[in-house]
This record gives C-alpha cells, structure tokens and sequence, in this order.
C-alpha cells in the first residue's frame, strides 16, 4: 500500500512528466479560481455540500460538471490531512493537459467550525489555505467586527506601502503545499482575497445565518475583501424561532440579505434544490448549492441542469 507522501510525490512527478507547465495559466490569461472568473462574467456558479473527504468521492466531484464544493468542516470532522488527500484526489490531471491551463473544474472551498473567537478562527483559517482551498466560508457571522476578522484571517500581512493594507492580514506565512496545489510559481502575488485585490484567488466568504446577520447586513457587507455573502436557511430559520426555512418571516430576512448583495454588487448564494434553483437564479443568486454529496445524487443532478438551464450554460 502507498504511503500518502509517497503517493503525492508520485502525482507531482506525473504531471511533470506529462509536460504541465506551472507557467500555462498565467500564460493563458486564465483565472486560477473558476467562480472569481464567472462572477467577472456575471454568470451564475452551481456548487455541492461535501461531507465526505474519500478519494472515490474526490474525483467522482472533479469531473461532476459542477463549479465548486463546500467541503464542510464544521458539521464534519476539521482533519487538516484527510483534506490535504482529498484535495489531491480533486487533481484532474487530464483536464489540466486538455485545458493547458491549472483552473480546477471544480473549485474546493472549506466552512471552518471555528466562529467568531479570534485565536481559533485564525489557526484553522491558515491550516486549511496552506493545504491550497481557494477560500474560507466562515459561519455565524453577525456584525462587522466578525466580518473584519474573517477576512484579515485569510490574507497576507501586506508589503509596506500597499494601498490596500486594510483589513491588515493576519495569516502566517508557510504556503509550500498551497504553492505545489495550485501549481503555479507566483502565488504569494496571487493569494490576496478578491475584489479588494482584482488580482487576487481567494475568497472570504461570510454566512449568514441568524437575525442579528440580518440586520447588521449592511454594515457586514461593506468591509473591504469581502468576497460573498452565503446565506444559510436552516440555521437562519431555527434562530428566528422557525419549524421551517418556508416561513414567510424567513423568505423575508432571506431577501432583505439578498437586497443588499444586490444594491453592492456582492455575490450571494443560498442551498437550492431541483423545486427552487430556477427561481433562486432568477432572484439574483449568483452561486447556489444543488444539493449534498455522496457523488452527484439524482436530485442534485437535477438541480444543476435546471440551473445551468435557467442562467443559459446549458
């Protein structure tokens, strides 16, 4: 049996022999992160919950046709090195060579457990970007302060005299395995949060899943490297009091979110099924989940055709 780093030298040896250039990307103008270039194009992006860090299921997701993952740490266990392998797993070495370029199919993200407490928050933030994730979900964010702590996490201390110093980055420097995932020679430069830095790959996502999120949105939604708004409809639904996301007070706080990410022009995402994904896109949702994982489900391969329909991808 193949030890994991034995297994990782061999992968990199590969597709150094099969000619894959860290250069081709940069080289094809081609974004490293796939959902930055889609918003860029205003086009919509179609993602999957994942729960299950095995291999099979890693590269039964690479080639799925979906746009990104949610690799859930906070409801499954935060186990830095089943993700390193998982990540792996995700490397489509054949599509790398057909494309000649190293944006992932399918962009992997990662929803930390930690919320809120700065220390625990900013540890688990830096473990799970040096391994390579393009970004972070952090959970229960409800005001601002959280908001600024969330994306100073996922940035760099910048160079002295940058004009885009704040929120000041707070990420320790050690991106070896990040550098050797994306693949390319110049990552330092391009591990900024985007659009604070047009240039940047990553994303600080922030969901929000309770009232006081709700109604400090507009102050959320305005720190600077913000990079999203999720909203969560369950949590959302059982912290105002509700049996059910379908209460019409939900809807209500759902739209009063979305309202803002639209009048801002920050991309908003939600949990979809094959009944709402349409109407989600229509609303404005410029990423959506189609389901949860275990491979693309039925009902989740339902979801996405609609939505790729109802945003013109098909």
């Amino acid at each position: 049996m193949k030890t994991p780093i034995r297994a990782i030298s061999q992968a990199l040896a590969l597709m150094f022999a099969l000619g894959v250039s860290v250069t081709v990307a940069a080289q094809s103008g081609t974004r490293i992160n796939k959902l930055i270039e889609l918003f860029d194009n205003d086009q919509p992006a179609f993602g999957l919950l994942s729960f299950d860090y095995s291999l099979n299921n890693a590269r039964s997701l690479a080639s799925s046709g979906l746009d990104f993952i949610m690799i859930d740490m906070e409801h499954a266990p935060f186990d830095v090195e089943r993700l390193r392998l998982f990540l792996l797993g995700m490397t489509n070495k054949r599509s790398i060579i057909e494309k000649g370029n190293l944006q992932p199919d399918v962009v992997p993200f990662v929803r930390i457990p930690a919320a809120g407490g700065a220390e625990e928050l900013i540890a688990q933030a830096k473990q799970v970007l040096d391994v390579g994730v393009y970004g972070i979900m952090f959970p229960a964010i409800h005001n601002r302060e959280q908001a600024e702590l969330a994306v100073s996490a996922t940035r760099y201390p910048q160079v002295s005299g940058a004009a885009d110093m704040e929120p000041a980055g707070l990420r320790g420097r050690n991106p070896s395995n990040a550098v050797w995932y994306w693949g390319t020679p110049d990552y330092m430069a391009k591990a900024d949060v985007w659009p604070l830095d047009p240039q940047g790959e990553l994303l600080a996502i922030m969901f929000i899943e309770s009232p006081q999120g709700v109604a400090n949105i507009d102050e959320i939604i305005t720190v600077p490297g913000l990079g999203g708004i999720f909203i969560g409809p369950s949590d959302l639904s059982t912290s105002m009091g509700y049996a059910s996301p379908a209460a019409p007070e939900v809807e209500e706080a759902i739209q009063t979110v979305l309202g803002a990410c639209l009048e801002h022009d920050v991309p908003c995402a939600i949990t979809t099924s094959a009944g709402s994904v349409q109407q989600r896109i229509g609303q404005g949702f410029r990423f959506v989940t189609v389901g949860a994982d275990g491979g693309l489900s039925a009902g989740a391969a339902s979801a996405l055709r609609l939505g790729l329909e109802a945003a013109g991808r098909d």
